[in-house]
C-alpha cells in the first residue's frame, strides 16, 4: 500500500477507493513539541475509534468507518478532508478558559457550543467565525450547517454514552470529510479527541498534557475502552427491541 500521509497519530495508506489508518504507538501535545513512544497505544486508540464510529452510525451520524484492518488499523473511505476542527462544548475547559476567564473551569453551558477553528498547528489550530470558512474557501454555508448538526448530534450521543456509566463528557473535536455529494464524520474518536471525566480522573490525553506520564495514559486509556464497552452494553441492553 502506497504511504500518502502521515500525522501525528496515524499513517494514511491508499487501498483503491478506500483508506487504511494506522495508529502510531506514539503521543504527542502542545501541537507536536511534546512527544513520546506510547506501546499499546494504537490498538486502543483503533479499537475505540471502530466502536464509536459503530455506535454513531448506529443513532444516525454518518462516518467514513468500514470495518477493522488489524490490532492498530481501521479501514475507512476516502475522503477529502477539510482543514478544520469543529469541537463541542458542554462544559468550560481548556482554551475556552483562555478566552473566557469570566466563567468557572467546568461550568456547564446553558446549551452546547459548536466552534470551528482552522486546522494548522503552526497558527495553534485557530478559532475562527463560520463565514471565515466561508471566505477562504474551506466549506460552503451549507457544509457548515451540516457539520454543525452532526457534530452537536455526535456529541450528544457520546454525551449520553457515557452518562450510562456516570461519567462526565467535557468536550470533543471532530473532522469531516467529503465523500462524494456526502459530508461525513472522519478521522478518530479517542482519548486524544475528546475530554471525559470519571470519578474526577480524566480518562483521555488531558492527563498527559498535565503530567507527562504515559504509562498512566496507557492504563487510563486501557481503562477508557473498558468502560466504553460497558456503556455500549448498557445502551443497547435497555433499547426497545422491535416488536
Amino acid at each position: 500500500m502506497e504511504l500518502i500521509y502521515e500525522g501525528k497519530a496515524k499513517r494514511v495508506y491508499a487501498k483503491g477507493d478506500r483508506l487504511i489508518l494506522v495508529f502510531k504507538d506514539e503521543v504527542t501535545a502542545f501541537d507536536g513539541t511534546r512527544r513520546d513512544q506510547a506501546p499499546a497505544k494504537g490498538e486502543l486508540a483503533a479499537e475505540l475509534s471502530a466502536l464509536l464510529f459503530q455506535h454513531l452510525r448506529a443513532v444516525g451520524v454518518e462516518n467514513h468507518y468500514v470495518a477493522r484492518a488489524g490490532p492498530n488499523a481501521l479501514e475507512v473511505l476516502r475522503a477529502e478532508a477539510l482543514p478544520l476542527e469543529v469541537i463541542v462544548r458542554f462544559k468550560a475547559y481548556g482554551s475556552y478558559l483562555k478566552r473566557m476567564p469570566r466563567v468557572k473551569p467546568l461550568q456547564p453551558f446553558k446549551r452546547p457550543i459548536v466552534e470551528f477553528h482552522l486546522k494548522d498547528d503552526k497558527l495553534h489550530d485557530p478559532l475562527i467565525l463560520p463565514q471565515d470558512a466561508v471566505e477562504g474557501g474551506v466549506a460552503a454555508e451549507e457544509e457548515l450547517s451540516q457539520m454543525t448538526e452532526a457534530a452537536a448530534k455526535a456529541a450528544e450521543a457520546l454525551k449520553t454514552l457515557y452518562a450510562a456509566v456516570n461519567c462526565d463528557f467535557i468536550d470533543v473535536k471532530f473532522e469531516f470529510g467529503r465523500v462524494g455529494s456526502r459530508l461525513l464524520l472522519i478521522d478518530e474518536i479517542s482519548g486524544d479527541t475528546f475530554r471525559l471525566l470519571c470519578n474526577g480522573e480524566h480518562l483521555d490525553k488531558e492527563y498527559y498534557r498535565k503530567t507527562g506520564d504515559v504509562v498512566g495514559l496507557i492504563q487510563r486509556y486501557d481503562k477508557l475502552l473498558k468502560i466504553t464497552k460497558e456503556a455500549l452494553t448498557a445502551c443497547y441492553a435497555a433499547t426497545p427491541k422491535p416488536l
